[in-house]
């Protein structure tokens, strides 16, 4: 494939072909190529150590593989396929697998479902999927199962109309420029710290909304000392760009976030001229403002951890948000660390 693939992890389970149309759209969109791949139930794995162990040639060279030609058809199916479709199956485990054909193929993302066909019906991460989010060294998209959606949302976090509360503005710097009606409908949400998210946690947010021709959403928290005025849970407290130069009504940390924010989107709106940009700043838990916005998006973006702390854990926000989304997270590590020292 000579542009970077789309990654399709799947092991057959309804969970993992949602995350393939997701895959399939998002290659199309994209125009880039699409890799399935799929690691191999252990009685092929054994299969295929014994044969390789035994060098015997009376063995038939093929084994059986029904995740494959299972998802063979499922893809036939569908009414359009991205210009190149490959199909890989993978030995050992399901993380280590997933995490060396992503180092290999250096995809532009790796998506997969929520849960595989393994674990408890009540989880809401499989151990897979957050091994994987966590270690692979491109962008991870976690479909969620279909329990998740957002009531009256449609399937995988599709795109559905609206956010209260939210100003939007098109990409004119100054907010003079409203986007049509429902321009904002299944934006991509950008979970942005403006001193500490690495830029290619922007830069993916935006190339994405880019080729989907939608609005990013930038939503950053602010601290809010507790007092007994302090009202949980109420709707996104936003500043067009253009109030930030008088006075207004917002208190000194909204729109210092704001400022922060507007500074940090600068590069990103003059690469991107043609995608909308909203920006929210919320007071508090930054997770569940996006956990929130999650239910009309069509896809939410959060940095993998702090890139200063060279720690394998995933930071708090985008476990957090993982758990309990409702449509698509994409997880984007530090790609290129040493530019963010």
């Amino acid at each position: 494939m000579s542009n970077p693939p789309v990654i399709a992890a799947v092991d057959g389970s309804d969970h993992s072909l949602r995350a393939l149309e997701w895959a399939r759209t998002a290659a199309l969109s994209r125009g880039t190529g699409l890799l399935v791949a799929h690691v191999l139930p252990d009685v092929s794995q054994l299969y295929a150590g014994r044969r390789s162990s035994l060098h015997d040639p009376n063995e038939p060279a093929r084994f059986a593989d029904p995740v494959g030609d299972y998802v063979r058809g499922v893809l036939e199916a569908a009414p359009a396929l991205p210009p190149e479709v490959r199909y890989e199956a993978l030995e050992g485990s399901v993380p280590e697998a997933l995490r060396v054909i992503a180092a290999e193929a250096a995809p532009m993302m790796l998506v997969m479902g929520s849960r595989g066909r393994g674990g408890f019906a009540t989880l809401l991460l499989g151990s897979n999927s957050r091994a994987v989010a966590t270690t692979a060294t491109c962008p991870v998209v976690v479909v969620p199962h279909a329990d998740r959606d957002a009531p009256g949302g449609a399937p995988g976090g599709a795109p559905a109309d609206g956010a209260p509360g939210t100003y939007s503005h098109g990409a004119d710097p100054h907010g003079t420029a409203p986007p049509a009606a429902g321009a904002s409908a299944g934006r991509v949400v950008l979970g942005l710290h403006a001193a500490e998210t690495p830029e290619d946690v922007l830069l993916f947010a935006f190339a994405e909304a880019a080729a989907r021709g939608t609005t990013v959403q930038v939503v950053s928290a602010y601290a809010v000392p507790p007092g007994p005025t302090l009202i949980v849970d109420s709707p996104f407290q936003v500043i067009p760009p253009e109030a930030l130069a008088d006075d207004g009504d917002a208190v000194p940390a909204e729109r210092e976030m704001l400022r922060a924010q507007t500074e940090r989107l600068a590069p990103l709106r003059s690469r991107y001229p043609q995608v909308p940009v909203e920006q929210a700043a919320v007071p508090g838990d930054a997770a569940g403002r996006l956990v929130d916005a999650s239910r009309s998006a069509a896809l939410v973006v959060v940095g993998r951890h702090h890139p200063r702390r060279r720690s394998l854990l995933m930071g708090s926000v985008a476990n957090a948000v993982l758990q309990h989304a409702h449509g698509p997270v994409a997880v984007v590590p530090a790609l290129h660390p040493d530019e963010d020292s």
